[in-house]
């Protein structure tokens, strides 16, 4: 009988990354690295506790807070029935959250004002474009507890520094849109003004009109747009005395903080909480609408009695972490690179790889960034790649240095090499960087 041969399994088809998601890869992490890290240098300097929420919450946390209305509830919440057959959502966004775990932690009874902070993944199945993913990451600050003004010329102070010390030239959008006493009027005045114009609002914009009339104010479609700029009226000469107020000693002291910024009668965002405040941190210069929007918030004085909780006068805003790190490509700006290293190891020889590991241990306790290529065994191929990490020195150890235990030490920069004794190559590798770096700063 003859023999069979075994069929070739066809071969399966590569896995790849769902649409609207993306990988950041290490090339990309120095950036993220410096977001991170001025994030907590300004929360830790402005005293705002970190407080880590769960991505999945009780979907209704968000169709109570956000509305039903908007887009984001409405469109493009990720929402599904748990094994517990819960209705269950990932966070589109900080906010709901942030004041869910204020409520049911009791945070009311601590001294007010609350100032907490986040950073993490949010999800949102809207059309991906640059700088907006159906996954994307957010840092987010808020304070509860506080209804003066100031808080929110504070607030917005901090953000526009934040902004700032990413190093981008940003510019603050401001508005108010009223408080539950006065915007019910504005919502009569701008349906009777739009009413006429109704067949040149888009379908979204003619359902919002009589159900959220605000809502046809932040849409991005052009002829919407177009209707609002000619018909809709200023929402700030329909304020209440007492929002009139509050708003324009937030124009003052925005003024004593030296905020940039200008009046956005247009403002409103595009979640159904915010009262009184709204803004905007932008790119000062750059055109594209929503797409110049680097973050911004608001205040939202009704959302803890929605939830459930006590009368909770609270402003937050949040940032998007994708759209700034294309902003900082973009400007090039340039930030720490926590793999770039002042020394690369060479060694030739399993024994002298030995003894350039342990140097490698040595000279890493001492705080010196250091890299290395163990594997490989020529000697050429390590230092095309020293040459390749622009390091400031390369130490090499061959089979003639490991019996004289000394090491070469070569400066990249000038190509001139020297015998250097083990024992005191760290101590040497220390005191050279610290003349390059004193050079530098005295240049």
């Amino acid at each position: 009988m003859p023999e069979t041969k075994p069929k070739k399994s066809k071969p399966k088809k590569p896995l790849q990354k769902l649409k609207g998601f993306r990988d950041i890869l290490p090339e990309d992490q120095k950036y993220w690295d410096h977001v991170y890290a001025r994030v907590a240098e300004i929360a830790n300097h402005y005293q705002f506790g970190r407080m880590q929420l769960p991505v999945l919450e009780e979907q209704a946390l968000f169709d109570r807070s956000i509305g039903e209305e908007t887009d984001v509830v409405s469109k493009e919440m990720y929402r599904f029935e748990d094994p517990g057959e819960r209705k269950v959502a990932l966070r589109p966004e900080f906010t709901a959250g942030m004041v869910r775990s204020y409520i049911e932690h009791g945070m009311f009874n601590l001294p007010q004002p609350v100032k907490v902070f986040d950073v993490g993944a949010c999800f949102r199945h809207d059309r991906p474009q640059a700088g907006r993913y159906r996954q994307f990451y957010q840092f987010d600050f808020e304070i509860f507890g506080e209804e003066d003004s100031f808080v929110d010329a504070y607030l917005i102070h901090i953000a526009y520094k934040l902004y700032q010390s990413f190093g981008l030239n940003v510019l603050v959008q401001v508005n108010s849109i009223g408080c539950k006493e006065c915007r019910p009027g504005y919502h009569e005045v701008l349906i009777k003004a739009l009413k006429s114009s109704k067949k040149e609002l888009c379908e979204d914009c003619q359902g919002r009109l009589t159900k959220n009339p605000l809502r046809v104010l932040d849409c991005k479609e052009e002829g919407c747009q177009s209707v609002v700029a000619q018909k809709a009226p200023p929402i700030l000469d329909n304020l209440c005395e007492p929002c009139k107020t509050h708003f324009m000693t937030t124009l003052e002291l925005l003024d004593d903080f030296e905020v940039s910024y200008e009046l956005t009668p247009s403002l409103v965002r595009g979640l159904d909480y915010y009262s009184r405040t709204t803004f905007e941190i932008v790119e000062a210069g750059v055109e594209g609408g929503a797409q110049s929007a680097l973050g911004g918030g608001g205040r939202y004085d009704y959302l803890s009695e929605q939830l459930g909780g006590r009368e909770t006068p609270a402003i937050g805003f949040a940032g998007g972490m994708d759209r700034v790190v294309e902003a900082l490509k973009r400007n090039e700006v340039a930030v720490p690179d926590p793999l770039a290293t002042q020394v690369f190891i060479a060694q030739l020889g399993n024994d002298a790889r030995r003894e350039a590991f342990k140097l490698f241990e040595d000279l890493v306790a001492a705080g010196i960034s250091v890299s290395e290529s163990f594997s490989k065994t020529g000697l050429k191929q390590q230092l095309e790649l020293a040459d390749k990490q622009k390091v400031d020195l390369t130490l090499i150890i061959g089979q003639k240095e490991l019996v004289d235990k000394t090491v070469i030490i070569r400066d990249m920069e000038n190509g001139i090499q020297e015998m250097v004794d083990i024992k005191k190559i760290v101590a040497e590798v220390m005191k050279r960087l610290e003349v390059k770096k004193a050079s530098e700063e005295s240049a």
